[in-house]
C-alpha cells in the first residue's frame, strides 16, 4: 500500500481555499476513484492525468487508486488540480519521494502530452497558499510572473510534468523547448487564461493610451465636477441631450485617478485573473480599471453570478476603478437597484444554490442619461414630443434610493458653436490629474491614523464631530434637511463633497461656499456663488 499527499487551491469567488490532495494505492482491480465534491472538469482530470503520466515516461500504477480532495465539504472546480493529482499518484507509487511533496503547493492543468497549461486565478491561489503558511509553489511557466507578485513565496515554473518529475527526483532536467512554432496563430497554451466571450482585457485600460480631457469642448461645470469626483471618489450622474459629451467626460474619468497602490493592484489583479480578463504579458494591473457594460446587461453580469458558483460581475471588474453605465434610464430598474448595496459596502455578496461568496466591489459609479426618451426635453429649440407620462416613466427607472447615493448630479448642456470653434483647448488630463493627486494626498494625511483614504469613505458622524467645517457653513444644508430636500445620507454626502472641494482648493476645512457648491451639485439649485467658485484659481 502506498500513500502520498500534496496541496492545491480551489477558488470560491476571488478567494482561495487550500485543498489537500491525497492519493492512496491498494491491491485490487485497477480503478481510479476521485472523491471530494469535484465538478465536471475536475472529474475529467482522471483521464488527463493518466495520459500525461504515461506520455511523460512514468509508469501508471495498476492498482486500486483513490484520490481524495480535502476538505470534502468544499466544492472543487477547475482543471488546476491536475498537477497536484499527478504528483500525489506518483508519490503513492514511489516514483517520487512523498516527503518532497508534503510542503509543496501545485497549480496547473495537464495536457495529454504532459505539458503544463496555465489556468486562471493563479494570483489569488498563491495568496491563499501564502496565508496558509506555504512557501513553495509550482505553477505553469506562463504564469510565473503573476505568481511571483506574492512576497515571501518561492515560485517554480515548469513547462511539462516530465520537468517537474526530474526536479523532484533530483534527476537531470530535460530541456523542454518552448512551443514557438504557432505559425502566427495565438499561443494555444494561453487559451485557458481567458473566459470565452469576455473579450481581451475587458474592464482594463486600453494599453498606455489615456484619453485627454482637453478634447472635451466647453462643459466647464461638468469638467469641474469630474475633477471633484476623481479627487474624492464621489459617484457622479450626467444628464443631458444626445451629443452633449456625457460619454466623452465619463471615458476620461479613469485618467484622472491616481495609480493603484501595491495593495490595490494585487486586489484588482486577483479579480481579473479569476475572471479571465488579465492581459497576457501584464501580470500586474497598476492602473484603475474602467468597465462600461451595455445598458441591456443582466443582473448576473453586473453584480456577479452564473451557473454553479458565481463569477465576478462588472461591479467587481471595476473594483478600485470606474463603472460607467451609459443610457442608464434604458437599463432595467431592478438591475440598477442592485448597485445600491455595493455602493454602500464596497463589496457584493452573491448567494446561489452551489454556494455563497463575497467579492470586492469598491468602485466609482458614473451614470449618464438623456432627459427623456427622445433626448430633447428642456433643450432650446429641441421640440420634444414625448408625453409627460412617458417622461415620468423614463426618469422613474433611476430610483430615489439609488440617486440618493450619487453625490454629484450635473446637467450637461449642448456645446455652443463658439466653444467648438475656439482655438484654445481646455486643461489636459495630466494637469487636472496632478491637482487630483494633491487633493488625495491632503485627504490621506488627514486620515493617516484611520481606515479611510478618501472623503467618500468617511462616515458622516466622523465628519460632523471629528473634522468640522467652518462655523455656520452647514446652515443652508441643515435647512434643506429640515425641509425634506435632503436626507440624512444626503447631508453626509454633501459634507464629503465640500471636504473634497476644500482639498482641491488647498483649504484646511470647508467654507460656506464649499458646502453651498456641494448642495448645488446635489440638488441643481443655485446657492448664490457661481458654480466652480471654490476651486483653485477661480
Amino acid at each position: 500500500m502506498g500513500f502520498a499527499r500534496t496541496c492545491s487551491v480551489t477558488l470560491v469567488g476571488v478567494e482561495g481555499v487550500v485543498v489537500e490532495v491525497q492519493a492512496d494505492l491498494e491491491p485490487g482491480v485497477a480503478a481510479f476513484t476521485l472523491v471530494g465534491l469535484p465538478d465536471k472538469s475536475l472529474v475529467e482530470s482522471k483521464d488527463r492525468v493518466r495520459a500525461a503520466v504515461v506520455n511523460s515516461g512514468a509508469e501508471w500504477p495498476q492498482k486500486k487508486l483513490t484520490v481524495g480532495l480535502s476538505p470534502a465539504s468544499v466544492p472543487k472546480s477547475g482543471s488546476g488540480f491536475d498537477l497536484a493529482v499527478a504528483c500525489a499518484v506518483l508519490g503513492a507509487a514511489e516514483r517520487l519521494d512523498p516527503r518532497e511533496l508534503t510542503d509543496l503547493m501545485m497549480i496547473g492543468e495537464l495536457g495529454l502530452d504532459g505539458r503544463v497549461r496555465p489556468v486562471r486565478g493563479v494570483l489569488p491561489a498563491v495568496l491563499a497558499a501564502a496565508d496558509a503558511g506555504y512557501r513553495q509553489v509550482v505553477v505553469p511557466e506562463r504564469t510565473v510572473a503573476e505568481a511571483s507578485l506574492v512576497p515571501g513565496i518561492s515560485v517554480l515554473g515548469v513547462r511539462s510534468l516530465r520537468q517537474l518529475i526530474a526536479v523532484l527526483a533530483d534527476e537531470p532536467v530535460p530541456d523542454e523547448d518552448a512551443d514557438t512554432a504557432t505559425g502566427g496563430r495565438p499561443d494555444p497554451l494561453l487559451s485557458g487564461l481567458a473566459v470565452p466571450g469576455t473579450g481581451a482585457c475587458a474592464g482594463l485600460p486600453p494599453g498606455d493610451r489615456v484619453l485627454d480631457l482637453a478634447d472635451v469642448a466647453g462643459q466647464h461645470n461638468a469638467r469641474r465636477a469630474l475633477e471633484v469626483a476623481a479627487a474624492g471618489r464621489h459617484h457622479i450622474f450626467f444628464k443631458g441631450p444626445p451629443g452633449a459629451g456625457k460619454t466623452m467626460l465619463a471615458e476620461r474619468l479613469p485618467g484622472l485617478l491616481p495609480a493603484l497602490s501595491p495593495k490595490e493592484s494585487l486586489e484588482v489583479t486577483a479579480v481579473h485573473s479569476v475572471a479571465g480578463t488579465l492581459p497576457p504579458g501584464q501580470p500586474l494591473v497598476d492602473r484603475p480599471p474602467y468597465c462600461a457594460p451595455h445598458h441591456s446587461a443582466t443582473m448576473a453580469s453586473l453584480v456577479g453570478g452564473g451557473t454553479g458558483l458565481p463569477r465576478p460581475g462588472a461591479v467587481s471588474l471595476a473594483h478600485h476603478g470606474v463603472l460607467f453605465v451609459d443610457e442608464a434610464a434604458e437599463c432595467d430598474a431592478r438591475v440598477l437597484d442592485a448597485l445600491r448595496q455595493p455602493l454602500e459596502s464596497g463589496h457584493v455578496v452573491v448567494a446561489r444554490a452551489a454556494g455563497m461568496m463575497r467579492m470586492p466591489a469598491r468602485f466609482l459609479l458614473a451614470l449618464a442619461a438623456n432627459p427623456c426618451p427622445c433626448g430633447r426635453h428642456g433643450t432650446t429649440g429641441g421640440g420634444c414630443e414625448c408625453r409627460p407620462s412617458s417622461i415620468r416613466r423614463y426618469r422613474a427607472r433611476l430610483s430615489g434610493p439609488l440617486m440618493d447615493r450619487v453625490d454629484l448630479r450635473i446637467a450637461v448642456e449642448p456645446v455652443a458653436r463658439s466653444e467648438l470653434a475656439a482655438l484654445g483647448r481646455g486643461e489636459s488630463t495630466a494637469s487636472v490629474a496632478e491637482r487630483v493627486r494633491s487633493a488625495r494626498a491632503r485627504a490621506a494625511a488627514r486620515f493617516a491614523d484611520t481606515p479611510w483614504n478618501t472623503n467618500s469613505e468617511v462616515p458622516g458622524h466622523e465628519l460632523r464631530t471629528r473634522w468640522q467645517a467652518d462655523p455656520g457653513a452647514l446652515d443652508q444644508a441643515e435647512r434643506d434637511l429640515e425641509c425634506g430636500l435632503l436626507t440624512a445620507r444626503g447631508l453626509d454626502r454633501v459634507l464629503r463633497v465640500a471636504w473634497t472641494s476644500a482639498d482641491l482648493a488647498g483649504r484646511d476645512r470647508p467654507t460656506r461656499d464649499d458646502v453651498d457648491w456641494a448642495l448645488e451639485l446635489r440638488t441643481g439649485v443655485r446657492r448664490g456663488s457661481p458654480i466652480g467658485a471654490p476651486g483653485p484659481g477661480r
